[in-house]
């Protein structure tokens, strides 16, 4: 398969969410021809009641049994051996998600960790297509996960790669707590008393010195957090996702300056928000999917 195909990706893509489940069908040129939601059962500690709604939204979608489908899920993920190792909201334990997947849907379904998914969705046709060497994405919405690309292919480090949310922040006013406790979408919202980061983010930019405040506070944070993973791995590009990006300049230019105070002397990384929004990790699962097929591996 070319790699301009790859770079698109069509196919069908699931991105199971901690509390919607998304499916899009994708054209050769990446449009989405088709998508569906519904919502994730959760708790879930058997996996089977997220098989059988990801089995229902495939077959909206049209697909059959044997036709390559990429599916992303969350929290930790070990995608060689098709291992879901812990995700919270599902109360998910080293259940072997792959083999339920397959045994429901046919062997080419392929496993990926829903962060993974939307860096490579981002990186091949979204806000880092034109990056090259390492890409970094990072989902600031119910928590904080980074994801790294080398050459297109992601780090994987048997799942465990890219948690900088759950860093405890050593000094300052929020000592003890884990980055993704102050600077999370939710926490961010939380901390401000509003109901979430869109109204966190207008209230700040409207002038309210409290949210104003908390703004700030989570910036900082966030920014310790990327500063160790830039100064890590040299990312190109760094592309925000989630919740909290969708607050655009607000967020994205205070980053930058807190970003440029941290690593005096070393390169910048190219600091944008994401152009796929939430369809991202089902986007990039499909496109992984395709990946597999084209290189003949099950």
């Amino acid at each position: 398969m070319s790699s301009a195909v790859l770079s698109h990706g069509a196919g069908l893509g699931i991105d199971v969410g901690g509390t919607t489940i998304k499916g899009l069908r994708l054209a050769d040129d990446g449009a989405v021809l088709q998508e569906h939601r519904t919502p994730t059962p959760v708790p879930d500690p058997t996996g089977t009641g997220v098989v059988a709604a990801v089995a229902d939204v495939a077959a909206r979608l049209g697909h059959r049994a044997g036709q390559p489908l990429g599916v992303a899920l969350p929290g930790i993920v070990d995608e060689a051996s098709g291992t879901a190792v812990h995700a919270v909201n599902l109360a998910w334990h080293d259940l072997p998600m792959g083999p339920l997947l397959r045994g429901a849907l046919g062997p080419a379904v392929v496993l990926s960790h829903d962060v993974r998914a939307g860096a490579v969705a981002e990186a091949r046709t979204g806000a880092a297509r034109d990056a090259a060497g390492v890409v970094a994405f990072v989902a600031v919405g119910t928590g904080i996960s980074a994801a790294v690309l080398i050459d297109g292919a992601p780090l994987l480090a048997g799942g465990w790669a890219g948690e900088i949310g759950q860093l405890v922040l050593a000094d300052g006013p929020f000592q003890g707590l884990r980055v993704e406790e102050v600077a999370s979408a939710t926490a961010t919202a939380r901390r401000a008393g509003r109901t979430g980061a869109r109204e966190t983010a207008a209230a700040a930019a409207a002038g309210d010195a409290a949210a104003q405040q908390v703004w700030r506070e989570s910036v900082d944070v966030l920014a310790q957090a990327l500063a160790g993973l830039v100064a890590t791995v040299a990312p190109s590009a760094l592309v925000l996702g989630g919740g909290l990006a969708l607050s655009g300049d607000l967020l994205l230019v205070p980053l930058r300056r807190a970003l440029a105070a941290r690593l005096p002397g070393l390169r910048q990384p190219r600091l944008v928000p994401a152009l796929h929004g939430d369809t991202a990790a089902a986007r990039g699962a499909a496109m992984l999917a395709a990946d597999r097929v084209g290189t003949g591996v099950s």
